[in-house]
């Protein structure tokens, strides 16, 4: 399987899959392209350290975001890509690219979803009140954080936690996850029947 990673910044979901391909966890894939939307950003730096395909495209470059998202594409299908996994990508990828790879394009949101969708999930869930927050690995729609639920995994909410404390719990699981879920794909255990997704052990 040839996976695409698309990011923003410091890329530690990346560098999880990375990690799990390599280790074999994932284990007939390889990672075909590595683009960032920002310049300098650590997960791109990490990517053509170790000899990968990464690339900076700037979205000033393109008169709106669906040009962009077709230049996207464009670099996707050179390559190869068969999924897209969006890893810190701040960025709302647009029809182009969704609609060109619907059901193989993922992305990961730290909360449980659907609760508390787009940015600062962390603080959103401190400030509700919740007691048990965690991250998601989901099939990106056309919607932000709307796409059908892959697979969770939950963390407790402690009294005294800060954003700080709580997100790094959750980046932890969400380290986990992420491979484990591409590891699925790869095998083919995973079935999508409107909402509702289907996991095959």
């Amino acid at each position: 399987m040839n996976i695409a990673v698309l990011l923003s910044g410091r890329g530690s979901n990346f560098m999880a899959i990375h990690r799990a391909v390599s280790d074999g966890e994932i284990r007939d894939s390889k990672i075909v392209s590595v683009i960032s939307s920002r310049p300098g950003a650590k997960g791109l730096e990490y990517a053509i350290e170790r000899g990968l395909n990464g690339k900076f495209l700037s979205p000033k470059d393109y008169a709106s975001p669906a040009q962009y998202d077709t230049a996207i594409a464009g670099e996707l299908e050179a390559n190869g890509a068969e999924v897209v996994c969006l890893a810190g990508y701040m960025r709302i990828a647009t029809e182009v690219l969704v609609d060109r790879y619907y059901g193989r394009i993922m992305n990961i949101h730290p909360s449980l979803l659907p609760a508390f969708q787009g940015l600062d999930a962390q603080k959103q869930a401190l400030e509700y009140g919740v007691k048990l927050s965690g991250c998601t690995v989901h099939f990106v729609d056309n919607g932000v954080d709307t796409g059908p639920i892959i697979a969770q995994r939950g963390v407790d909410v402690y009294d005294n936690d800060t954003v700080k404390s709580l997100s790094e719990r959750i980046l932890e699981q969400e380290h986990l996850l992420y491979p484990y879920v591409l590891s699925l794909f790869e095998q083919g255990k995973i079935k999508v029947e409107g909402r509702r997704v289907y996991i095959n052990q």
